[in-house]
């Protein structure tokens, strides 16, 4: 995503992990691992500890909007048992290559997954609702099997992408939500709906809460940062409960 961020330290920490792709049109065609990211938390991947015991580590994977909380929020993602793998730019074939990287091998006892609106906006190429929808459930599936609860998040509102204007992607937003909401149910998973939280009504997000439209404002981390851990507790309950 090339937008502003309200803080020097948030746009130099999201260009480090930058997608390829999204650098510039002289950006020649990323290698596979270059594609995923796969090198941008390798380094502290290997520098993170196993899990102590007793400890309920969850990793959050997604996009700009996740890597930027972490950056807005530091004290939340100070505890060792929140760790932050967002990715500024990617899109969810991007996530799910790194999934097992940058979630499986870290052994969280939950991830959070908020991820699509930039599939929507195209940013590795045009993908329709079923590819996306495939996408989710397959590291929602990769989580699961590996004995990892999942939260998944609702894709946040909004009316137009800065980056990639007249798009449109409110109806769309709506209809993937839809989806995430009735596939959390069918496989008892965690939904947390942040869209209804931060919806202007109109299929945007509250200017209070949005920097540009997309991205939160710290007050709109604040206010995603409870219904977060109330998702995170439910699903670490239902991973207690199945052992």
């Amino acid at each position: 995503m090339d937008i502003r961020f309200g803080r020097i330290s948030a746009v130099a920490s999201i260009l480090s992990c930058l997608t390829p792709g999204i650098r510039g049109a002289a950006a020649q065609t990323p290698s596979a691992m270059e594609f995923a990211g796969l090198a941008c938390y390798a380094q502290a991947n290997r520098a993170l500890p196993p899990p102590a015991a007793g400890e309920q580590r969850v990793v959050f994977i997604g996009d700009s909007i996740t890597q930027s909380w972490g950056d807005v929020e530091r004290d939340y993602f100070a505890s060792p048992d929140r760790i932050n793998r967002g990715i500024s730019g990617q899109a969810t074939p991007q996530m799910l290559l790194r999934f097992r990287q940058d979630v499986i091998a870290l052994k969280p006892a939950a991830v959070h997954i908020l991820a699509g609106t930039n599939d929507l906006a195209g940013n590795v190429g045009p993908m329709d609702l079923e590819a996306i929808e495939g996408n989710l459930a397959s590291m929602a599936e990769l989580a699961r099997a590996n004995g990892i609860a999942v939260v998944l998040g609702s894709v946040l509102p909004a009316s137009d992408y800065p980056w990639r204007p007249g798009l449109e992607p409110g109806p769309k937003i709506l209809a993937l939500n839809d989806w995430l909401a009735a596939y959390a149910r069918r496989r008892g998973i965690v939904y947390v709906n942040y869209y209804s939280a931060m919806t202007d009504g109109a299929l945007g997000m509250r200017p209070a809460l949005a920097l540009d439209g997309v991205h939160p404002t710290a007050e709109g981390y604040r206010l995603m940062r409870p219904l977060a851990e109330a998702g995170i507790a439910a699903a670490l309950r239902q991973g207690i409960e199945r052992r």
